[in-house]
């Protein structure tokens, strides 16, 4: 049997393993995440770092077409030194972020989810002014990357079509 012909029965298995036990898209016809894409009209940003969260929700969740929810949020961040050097320089820092959210039915004003989500980003400082600021702002929005994917991993696991 060559190479390609074992990949070939391979994936055929799991393919008929995954549809055996239910498996569909989150998004696709039926999907319990198909209300969610293109549905969310999502608040609009107002500083950098929800300018760079929205971008992010946007490019996983769709920009709204026909709005069924809509989603608030707040974005707190908090910065902390990490590498101390023997002269009392900081060499590293730490950026941990914190997103509340509430997932709102447009047309009943019913609270349909809500919470909130953390993660952490961290930059060197070692550099120059211009490349240490870079730097920080590399990594708050690679944590508000981080953010929105983790609060978009919330929203189809607790989708509101979940229980069809």
């Amino acid at each position: 049997m060559s190479s390609s012909d074992r990949r070939t029965l391979v994936l055929g298995l799991a393919a008929l393993a995954l549809g055996g036990c239910g498996f569909r898209p989150a998004y696709g016809p039926g999907g319990v995440a198909s209300d969610l894409r293109g549905g969310i009209a999502i608040d609009p940003p107002d500083t950098r770092n929800a300018f760079a969260l929205v971008e992010r929700l946007e490019d996983r969740l769709g920009r709204a077409e026909a709005p069924v929810y809509r989603l608030g949020y707040r974005i707190g961040t908090s910065r902390k030194a990490l590498g101390i050097t023997g002269a009392q320089e900081t060499t590293r820092y730490t950026i941990e972020g914190d997103l509340t959210f509430e997932l709102v039915e447009i047309a009943t004003g019913r609270l349909v989810q809500s919470g909130n989500v953390t993660a952490f980003s961290a930059y060197s400082a070692t550099g120059s002014t211009v490349a240490t600021l870079a730097a920080e702002r590399d990594a708050e929005r690679r944590l508000m990357v981080m953010l929105a994917d983790q609060l978009v991993t919330r929203l189809i696991a607790t989708a509101p079509g979940r229980a069809r």
